[in-house]
C-alpha cells in the first residue's frame, strides 16, 4: 500500500563529523610517521583499517520510517528491518523521550529500545505482547497527525 508518512534521516551533524576527522587526525598522523621513518612495514596497519570501517559506518548508517495504512517498516541500516503490523499495536503516539545515553539503537531504556539518530521526538510504540519501543523522528508535528489519523481507524 502507498506510505502515507516517510522520513530517512541520516548523521549528518557537524559536530559528529568533526570529532570523528579529529579523532582519526592522531592514528594516520602515527601511521604515517612510521611508514615515512621505518623500513619496514608499520604495524598499526589494522588501526586504520578499523577507523576507516568507522568512518564508513556513520557514512552508510540511515534510520529509514515508512508508515501506511497496514504498517509501520522501520530499517536502521545496516543493523535492523522490522515491519510492524498495526493490528500487533496497542497503543503509539509521538512522544518527546528526553535523553537516553546517546543517539543509535538505545537499549534497555524505560521506553523500551530506542531507534535514533538526532533529537528527542519519537513514535513510541507499545505492543500487544508487552514490548515496546520508539522510532526516533525529526517531523513530529507530520508524524503526530499521521498517528491521529490511524489512531481514529
Amino acid at each position: 500500500m502507498k506510505p502515507i508518512f516517510t522520513e530517512k534521516q541520516r548523521f549528518n551533524q557537524w559536530w559528529l563529523w568533526l570529532l570523528l576527522a579529529v579523532s582519526s587526525a592522531v592514528p594516520i598522523v602515527i601511521w604515517y610517521k612510521e611508514y615515512t621513518t621505518n623500513t619496514t612495514s608499520p604495524s598499526n596497519l589494522s588501526t586504520l583499517f578499523i577507523l576507516f570501517l568507522v568512518i564508513i559506518l556513520f557514512v552508510i548508517m540511515q534510520l529509514k520510517t515508512v508508515v501506511s495504512q497496514e504498517n509501520i517498516q522501520l530499517t536502521y541500516f545496516p543493523f535492523v528491518w522490522k515491519t510492524i503490523n498495526l493490528t500487533d499495536i496497542d497503543t503509539m503516539k509521538v512522544i518527546n523521550y528526553g535523553f537516553v545515553g546517546g543517539w543509535g539503537i538505545r537499549f534497555w531504556t524505560s521506553y523500551g529500545t530506542v531507534y535514533n539518530v538526532r533529537g528527542n521526538k519519537g513514535l513510541h510504540i507499545k505492543l500487544k505482547n508487552g514490548k515496546q519501543f520508539v522510532i526516533g523522528t525529526q517531523k513530529p508535528q507530520e508524524l503526530e497527525k499521521v498517528v491521529e489519523l490511524l489512531n481514529t481507524k
